[in-house]
């Protein structure tokens, strides 16, 4: 049976390509697939299991069944639409982050900036790449919303995350938290950021003016 496997961050630009097909015997494993490819692509066996794998846009244990024409993502670490939480390849608008949940009964807003700094890891920043798994991403931020609302009920949690080519001092996120008191709107708003980053596959490349690479340990 053949899968296409979709590729994001240093493993596409290991591949050279978004996507490869792998060529697997019927009723396969993930684990097959993840040896098959990393017989093909050193990083992905130097990432190892850190690289966590979705099938048709769900993510997969290790000992799920492939199926013929499946669609495979292999995420690495993440550096950490419609609805409340998007992504987007132009500028964000903070106000209109903040008017998808503030309301009269909101007598709390909490917005977190995330913003391209000059320096990170003792190093000059010239600009950050940021690459997304479209669907999934936002699928998985609606998730963290919806979280946030059941630890903290009466909190409505909006994020808007940016993809593509960022400058110094452009917005990377935007993430606001509304409730009926600031507690619970300054507790939802950081659970969600540090949420995304651990969960959500999004990810930085940080291009600096002596080289680049791509951020794998959460930072």
């Amino acid at each position: 049976m053949r899968v296409t496997v979709r590729l994001f961050g240093s493993l596409r630009e290991a591949a050279g390509s978004r996507t490869i097909d792998v060529e697997l015997p019927a009723g396969a494993k993930i684990e097959a697939l993840r040896e098959a490819v990393a017989a093909r692509l050193p990083s992905a066996a130097k990432l190892g299991p850190r690289v966590a794998v979705a099938v048709n846009q769900q993510l997969a244990s290790p000992g799920a069944v492939l199926a013929d024409g499946d669609e495979v993502a292999l995420l690495p670490p993440v550096s950490g639409g419609a609805g409340r939480c998007t992504l987007s390849d132009r500028q964000l608008d903070v106000d209109e982050v903040v008017r998808r949940v503030a309301g009269d009964d909101s007598g709390g807003v909490v917005t977190f900036l995330g913003q391209v700094r000059d320096r990170s890891r003792g190093r000059a920043i010239d600009h950050l790449e940021y690459e997304a798994y479209p669907g999934m991403a936002e699928r998985e931020l609606e998730r963290i919303a919806e979280e946030a609302a059941e630890r903290w009920p009466g909190v409505r949690v909006a994020v808007a995350h940016r993809t593509g080519v960022l400058a110094i001092g452009e917005l990377a996120v935007v993430v606001v938290a509304a409730s009926a008191h600031r507690g619970e709107a300054f507790e939802a708003c950081r659970f969600a950021i540090d949420t995304l980053k651990e969960r959500v596959p999004i990810w930085k490349k940080e291009v600096a003016t002596d080289g680049a690479y791509w951020v794998e340990d959460h930072a």
